[in-house]
């Protein structure tokens, strides 16, 4: 049955990537696109890993941060690292020059090289990619796996597919109790609870900033529509404390340039002082949009009070840890299902609706400093990587 599934797998994800091909081609146009894109289905410049590291595989910019302990606790000429996206990559190429995008599926039979392990975070489930690994001698370790209740279900009705993709997977470190049994309930074997990875080592700052006089309001990793809500509430917020400042960080990169537009009317209309952070680095306006990668750790240590977002609307939150750790005020949306271990793993979380938004700001005398309460253990990750070596 495995080797009829595995044709059959081959077979379809070789047609519909062909089919797939002139859109894509159009696509890799797209400023968001333009590496990834012609890496991943067309192999320009992606030169297969060399043989015999430790391959980790990572899709976001967080994950890709996440496995930095693990990083730091290997030998370096063993490092092997793939991503899908460009800030995925952004991060990789810091750690060794092995660094890949990872290509469609059915380009890795002719790209993939034998490796001593492959590593993958969270829930980049490519079968072929286990699949062709495994039969090419690489131990397979699924990481810091997670079930939400939202996916599960998901999930269990294509659990066909999911027993076939556990039955490449050697080792599987999970988040939570829940997630063990989820992830059996899979398939999935040798399951042991670790805790989250994205708590084992937070980023630390990496430059020290002059904190702004006044009450300093950091709306983090903001998306789609909520960079709207946001402005709205701290206008209400201003009134009431006119030395109030907002810095602004959207989540993506290509939004860096629509949020500035967005607040650029804004401060129009309400006679709000603003600018761009990658062409004046202080804090003195009104708003401050913050244009560059990297820079939310260092903003963090200035801010009073943190409105996270990818949870106003149904994207699924972010990491409050890692502003928890400055003893941040932290304001979430409900909509943090992605973040359900981290979210109960910090104390102090305010989480409203957007339409209470601006009332919860106005109370943020009453708003308790975020603590972390619980850490987790990448040790048992270490001592298996370490035994292939």
């Amino acid at each position: 049955m495995d080797r009829l599934f595995f044709f059959f797998y081959s077979i379809v994800s070789i047609f519909l990537y062909l089919i797939a091909l002139p859109f894509l081609f159009l696509f890799s146009f797209k400023r968001k696109y333009r590496k990834s894109i012609p890496a991943r289905f067309f192999l320009w410049h992606n030169q297969p890993l060399k043989s015999n590291g430790i391959w980790f595989h990572s899709c976001s910019f967080g994950e890709a941060k996440a496995i930095k302990p693990l990083v730091d606790a290997l030998p370096d000429e063993v490092l092997r690292m793939s991503t899908t996206t460009q800030t995925g990559y952004s991060v990789i190429e810091g750690y060794t020059k092995e660094s890949r995008y990872l290509p469609f599926e059915p380009l890795l039979f002719r790209w993939l090289k034998p490796q001593k392990a492959l590593v993958v975070m969270e829930a980049e489930f490519w079968y072929l990619l286990f699949a062709l690994a495994k039969g090419r001698g690489a131990k397979t370790i699924l990481i810091n796996a997670r079930m939400s209740d939202r996916s599960f279900g998901k999930y269990r009705k294509m659990g066909w597919l999911y027993r076939q993709i556990f039955s490449y997977i050697d080792e599987v470190y999970a988040q939570t109790a829940l997630d063990k049994e989820r992830l059996e309930s899979l398939g999935a074997k040798n399951v042991a609870v670790t805790g989250n990875i994205k708590l084992s080592s937070l980023p630390a700052p990496t430059k020290a900033l002059s904190k702004p006089a006044g009450l300093v309001v950091c709306a983090a990793s903001t998306h789609e529509g909520e960079e709207a809500l946001i402005l709205e509430a701290f206008e209400t917020l201003k009134k009431e404390r006119d030395d109030a400042r907002l810095i602004v960080v959207p989540r993506h990169p290509e939004r860096f340039g629509k949020v500035a537009d967005l607040v650029d009317r804004f401060s129009k209309e309400k006679r709000l002082s603003w600018q761009i952070y990658s062409e004046n680095e202080s804090f003195e306006k009104d708003i401050v949009v913050v244009d560059l990668l990297g820079e939310l750790v260092n903003i963090y240590t200035i801010s009073d009070i943190v409105i996270l977002g990818g949870a106003f609307e149904p994207v699924g939150g972010h990491n409050a840890a890692e502003a928890a750790q400055f003893g941040c005020r932290i304001i979430s949306g409900p909509h943090y299902f992605n973040q359900k271990d981290i979210f109960e793993a910090v104390e102090g979380i305010a989480v409203v609706e957007a339409s209470a938004l601006s009332r919860r700001l106005l109370q943020y005398g009453v708003l308790k400093p975020a603590r972390i309460n619980t850490r987790t253990d990448i040790l048992p990750i270490v001592e298996s990587l370490k035994n292939v070596l």
